[in-house]
């Protein structure tokens, strides 16, 4: 972010339709403009002082944009569609653009092959696999997911990996 650490405004929470009627938060051309514009670039988001998580920005128009709040969120902040929310951005300067599990981390420490792989993915196919690894609460599970996955990576051709077949299996 150009020379600015955080930004705080307000804004609301509105729903897009067209996206299967997904919430989101609106940023403001300015806000936009601090940010350096819609450069590839993580954040963090914090709505209301109360969550946070990492985000990035998607073109709304007219230079602005939105993150994504997803149910969960929105029901732990009891939040609806038109509430005013105090939002602050600030960039996020972990590896993967948000917190990798313990678990799948430990896997690529002890898996150079598959350490290789996952890091010759792009930024938002590494992001899918952490979110999915992380996104169970029990230990067992996560080590279980990120076995599955460095193991369906290592499988596909190098260069060729696609979402679904790095969760479903090669050929899926």
């Amino acid at each position: 972010m150009s020379g600015t650490k955080k930004i705080s405004f307000q804004t609301r929470v509105d729903k897009l339709d067209y996206l299967l009627g997904m919430h989101y938060i609106e940023i403001p051309a300015s806000v936009v403009k601090k940010l350096g514009g819609f450069k590839k670039q993580r954040l963090h988001c914090t709505i209301n002082k109360q969550v946070s998580y990492p985000c990035g920005l998607m073109a709304l128009g007219e230079g602005r944009a939105y993150v994504s709040i997803n149910k969960k969120r929105m029901t732990e902040l009891k939040l609806k569609v038109g509430d005013a929310i105090e939002v602050l951005l600030e960039p996020d300067h972990s590896r993967f653009g948000m917190e990798v599990p313990e678990e799948l981390e430990e896997l690529l420490k002890q898996d150079p092959e598959g350490e290789a792989r996952f890091l010759k993915l792009s930024a938002g196919k590494q992001r899918n696999i952490i979110y999915y690894v992380s996104g169970v609460k029990s230990s067992q599970l996560r080590i279980e997911r990120s076995l599955k996955l460095i193991n369906h990576l290592k499988q596909l051709p190098e260069g060729k990996e696609k979402v679904r077949e790095i969760f479903l299996g090669p050929g899926m």
